[in-house]
C-alpha cells in the first residue's frame, strides 16, 4: 500500500522537455465536409476499451531504464485477469513475461474501464491492450529505424532491444525519452503471426496464487499501513430502521477508542486495537434504540408478492411467424429464491483522509464509479478521491464491497491523517448486502409431429440487477446520513446484454418465438449484480425445458439441441462435451442419473455446454454432484489454465447456490445471518472429478470466460434429477426437502 501520488502522465505533460507525439484527423475532415457539403466517411471503430481510451500511454508505459508497465482498468477478483493482460501484453511487446508489470484498476493510473463485470475483461481490456502494445512495438520500431538509418521492415524486437542486420542496437528506454507514446491508436494492429507466439496460449503461472496459498499479503484484508486504526460499524437491525437515541459516552471512554462517529443513523467506532473496537461495537448495538421500518415479505409467500408487484413490460425479441401446425404444446414456470454473494471474507476496505484529498483501497469491482459516489457522497470533487483496487476475499458481484469502502471513507473523514481500516462482521455482510434477485420464468412451446419446435413463447420477471454506484444514493451508508442521499429509481439493463433477461432470448432456432422481460422495480429486498445476473436462472429454465420437450417427443437431449442449432460453434462444444462425457455410452443405475445443458453466455460471449452426473440419497433427498464435463469455446485462448480455472469455479459455485443457496427472512429482517443459517457447499460435497475440454480459437476474438458455466450447471444438475428418480424440480434451489417429499 502506497501513499497517494501525482498521476504520472499528468506529471509528465507539465514538466520540461517533453515531446508529445498527438494527432487527429478530425479537423482536416471537417475542413473537407465544409468544402464539399458532404458527410465524412465514418472513423472505423477502435477495439475494446481503445473507443474509451485512445491514447497508448493509457495503457503501455516504457520508462528510460527500459522497465514496462501495463494498466488495465479491470480489476483482478481471482479470474487471473493480471496473468492474462500481462501474457497478451508481453507477447506483442515481445518481451518475456517477467519483465512486464502490471497495474490495476487505479483512478490515478488506469484508464476508466468502468466496472469489472460481464465477463468484459478480455473482450474490452485484453483487447485494448493488445492492440496497444502491438502499435508501440511499431512505433517504437519506426523510432529506432530513423536513429539507425535502416528500414523498419529489417529490424528485429525482442526483450526490449531493437536490432539491425548489421548488430547495431538501441533499447526502448533510449526512444522514449519525452512523451513518445502519447499517441492516439489506431483502429488496426499487426499483431505476432500466430505460429510466432510463444507466450499467448500457455498457461503462465497466476500472479495472485503464490501469496493466496502461501499466506502472505493477498487481500485488502492483509493490509497494514503504518499508524492505521480499526474501525466497525453498527448497522440499522432491518431495513429501514433509523437511529432513535444513542448513548455512546462509556464507549468514548473505554479505553483505546479513539473516537464515535455518528450522521443521522450511520453509527462507527474507532480504536487503535481491532478488538477493542469490536467490543466497543457491540457496547455502541445494546446504547443504541431504532425505529424500525416496514415489513418484508412472508417467506413463504416471496413468489407471490414479486407476482402482485407492478411491472413494466419489455418485449426483447419477437420473430412470430405463421406457425406450423403443433401436435403438442407444453408450458411450465421456473422459480429462483433470493440468493447472497457469500463472500468467504467479509468485506473490507481502507481510507487516508489527509490534506483535503482521499485514499480508499477497495475490493469493489468498479474503482471510477465508486470514486463518483465517494464524492458525490462527500461533497469533494472528483479528483480530490483517489481509489485503489485491492483483491478481496471472495465475490463476483455487487457484494458489500463499496458500502464497506464508504463506511471507511466517512470515519476517515472523522479522523484525519490515519489510515483507516474497517472490516464487516460476518452477519452485517450477510444481512445488509445486496442479494441476487428473486426470479420467475413462464415458457409455452408448442412441437410438430417431427418433433421439431414451431412455436414458443417465454416470460421472465425480475427486478433490477443493477444497484451498484455511480451514484451516493447506491451506497448504504450514504442512505444513512442525516441529509440521506435516496437510492435512484431502478431500471432494467438493455439488450443485447440485458440484466433480468440476460440469455433469455434463445439461440435455439426458434422461426416464431416471442420472448417478454416483466421487469418489477420495486425491490422487496435489496438486490443488485450477482454473478451471471438474469442468465442463471434464464438458462436453467431454457434448458430444463428443452429437456422436457425432448422427453415428450422421445428424443435425445443432446440430440434434440443439436436439431435446433445452426451456430457451428455451439454444436462443437455440445458434440466436445458429448463425446468427452461418453454421453451415448452412459450407464443406468438406481438413483444415478446424468444430465445435459449449453448455453452461450449473452449469445455474445464464451459457448459452454456441460454434462453432469449425479447421485441421489432417497431418504434425504440429498443431490451430491459426482461428475461433470465440460466444453468451453471462448474465443482464442491466451491461458488454457485460466480458462479452467474459471469454469472449475464456475461449476462448483453454481453448484452451491443451485443446491444449497436461499435467503430466508422473517417479516422484519433477513435471518440467513451466518454460516449455518445460510449454508453453501462444503469441500466433502464438491464434485469427485471435473473435466475441462478447451476449444481453442487462434485468431478469433477474446469471448471472456467467467459467467459462462452458471446457467448450464444449474440445468444439467435439474436435468440429471429428473433423470435420476423422474422427479422435475423446477425451483432452484433443488431442495432436499421438496425432493424426499416428491421421492416418498
Amino acid at each position: 500500500m502506497s501513499e497517494p501520488i501525482a498521476p504520472t502522465r499528468r506529471t509528465f505533460l507539465t514538466g520540461t522537455g517533453s515531446l508529445i507525439v498527438a494527432f487527429s484527423l478530425r479537423p482536416a475532415l471537417a475542413q473537407q465536409e465544409a468544402l464539399d457539403g458532404q458527410p465524412p466517411p465514418p472513423a472505423p471503430h477502435l477495439p475494446g476499451s481503445l473507443k474509451r481510451s485512445p491514447w497508448l500511454d493509457s495503457w503501455i508505459r516504457v520508462d528510460a531504464d527500459g522497465s514496462v508497465t501495463v494498466r488495465t482498468g479491470k480489476a483482478e477478483l481471482g479470474q487471473g485477469i493480471r496473468t492474462a493482460v500481462l501474457q497478451v501484453a508481453a507477447e506483442e511487446l515481445r518481451l518475456e513475461p517477467a519483465r512486464v508489470r502490471v497495474v490495476t484498476a487505479d483512478t490515478e493510473e488506469t484508464a476508466n474501464e468502468g466496472y469489472t463485470a460481464g465477463s468484459h475483461s478480455m473482450q474490452d481490456s485484453a483487447t485494448a491492450i493488445r492492440h496497444a502494445a502491438a502499435q508501440v512495438r511499431t512505433l517504437l520500431a519506426d523510432l529506432a529505424a530513423a536513429r539507425l538509418g535502416t528500414e523498419a521492415a529489417v529490424l528485429t524486437v525482442a526483450d526490449g532491444v531493437v536490432r539491425a542486420l548489421d548488430g547495431r542496437q538501441v533499447t526502448w528506454g533510449e526512444l522514449v525519452a519525452g512523451d513518445v507514446l502519447h499517441v492516439e491508436a489506431q483502429p488496426a494492429s499487426s499483431f505476432v503471426p500466430t505460429d510466432e507466439r510463444r507466450v499467448i496460449g500457455t498457461s503462465l503461472p497466476r500472479l495472485d496464487i503464490p501469496a493466496k496459498v502461501t499466506g502472505a499479503s493477498a487481500y485488502v484484508q492483509d493490509l497494514r499501513p503504518p499508524g492505521m486504526v480499526h474501525a466497525r460499524v453498527v448497522r440499522p437491525p432491518s431495513p429501514g430502521a433509523r437511529l432513535r437515541a444513542l448513548d455512546a459516552a462509556a464507549v468514548e471512554r473505554r479505553p483505546s477508542v479513539i473516537k464515535v462517529v455518528r450522521d443521522g443513523s450511520f453509527l462507527a467506532v474507532v480504536a487503535e486495537k481491532e478488538w477493542a473496537a469490536i467490543t466497543a461495537m457491540e457496547a455502541l448495538a445494546a446504547h443504541a434504540t431504532w425505529t424500525e421500518g416496514a415489513a418484508l415479505p412472508e417467506a413463504d409467500r416471496i413468489f407471490e408478492t414479486l407476482a402482485g408487484l407492478p411491472v413494466e413490460e419489455h418485449v426483447v425479441h419477437d420473430s412470430r411467424a405463421a406457425a406450423g401446425s403443433p401436435a403438442r404444446t407444453l408450458e411450465a414456470t421456473y422459480r429462483r429464491r433470493y440468493q447472497l454473494h457469500g463472500s468467504i471474507g467479509p468485506s473490507c476496505a481502507l481510507a487516508l483522509f489527509a490534506d483535503e484529498t482521499l485514499t480508499v483501497w477497495s475490493h469493489a469491482q468498479g474503482m471510477f464509479p465508486l470514486r463518483a459516489a465517494l464524492a458525490e457522497m462527500l461533497r469533494m470533487r472528483p479528483e480530490q478521491v483517489r481509489c485503489v483496487h485491492v483483491e478481496g476475499s471472495g465475490c463476483y458481484g455487487h457484494n458489500a464491497a463499496d458500502d464497506a469502502a464508504a463506511d471507511a471513507a466517512l470515519i476517515a473523514r472523522a479522523v484525519p491523517g490515519r489510515p483507516v481500516r474497517l472490516q464487516l462482521m460476518r452477519e452485517q455482510e450477510h444481512l445488509t448486502e445486496p442479494c441476487g434477485p428473486a426470479m420467475m420464468t413462464r415458457v409455452r412451446a408448442s412441437l410438430d409431429a417431427a418433433g421439431t419446435i414451431v412455436d414458443w413463447d417465454y416470460a421472465v420477471r425480475s427486478n433490477t440487477h443493477l444497484t451498484r454506484p455511480p451514484g451516493a444514493g447506491n451506497l448504504l451508508p450514504a442512505q444513512l446520513l442525516a441529509e440521506p442521499f435516496a437510492p435512484p429509481r431502478p431500471k432494467p439493463l438493455l439488450q443485447p446484454e440485458g440484466g433480468g433477461d440476460r440469455n433469455a432470448i434463445p439461440l435455439y432456432r426458434l422461426p416464431n418465438a416471442r420472448v417478454l422481460h416483466q421487469f418489477v422495480p420495486e425491490m422487496p429486498l435489496r438486490v443488485s449484480a450477482l454473478r451471471a445476473l438474469g442468465a442463471y436462472v434464464n438458462v436453467f429454465s431454457i434448458e430444463s425445458f428443452m429437456d422436457e420437450l425432448a422427453a415428450a417427443v422421445g428424443q435425445d437431449p443432446v440430440a434434440f439441441r443439436l436439431q435446433h442449432l445452426e451456430d457451428a460453434r455451439a454444436q462443437a462444444v455440445i458434440r466436445t462435451a458429448a463425446e468427452r462425457a461418453g454421453w451415448s455410452d452412459r450407464q443406468r443405475a438406481r438413483n444415478r442419473g446424468h444430465g445435459f445443458a449449453f448455453a452461450r453466455y449473452k449469445n455474445l460471449g464464451a459457448y459452454l455446454a456441460l454434462a453432469v452426473e449425479v447421485e441421489i440419497a432417497r431418504e434425504t433427498g440429498r443431490i451430491r454432484l459426482r461428475r461433470a464435463v465440460a466444453a468451453i469455446d471462448a474465443g482464442e485462448a491466451v491461458n488454457p489454465d485460466g480458462i479452467r480455472n474459471q469454469v472449475e469455479g464456475g461449476i462448483i459455485q453454481s453448484t452451491s447456490w443451485t443446491l444449497y443457496e436461499q435467503v430466508t427472512v422473517d417479516r422484519s429482517r433477513i435471518t440467513s445471518r451466518d454460516w449455518s443459517t445460510y449454508p453453501i457447499l462444503r469441500m466433502q460435497a464438491a464434485p469427485e472429478r471435473i473435466e475441462i475440454h478447451i476449444l481453442d480459437r487462434p485468431g478469433e476474438p477474446f469471448l471472456g470466460t467467467g459467467e459462462a458455466a452458471q446457467g448450464p450447471t444449474a440445468a444439467a444438475l435439474g436435468n440429471a434429477v429428473a433423470d435420476a428418480v423422474g422427479v422435475r424440480l423446477r425451483e432452484i434451489p433443488l431442495r432436499r426437502d421438496v425432493l424426499r417429499e416428491a421421492l416418498t
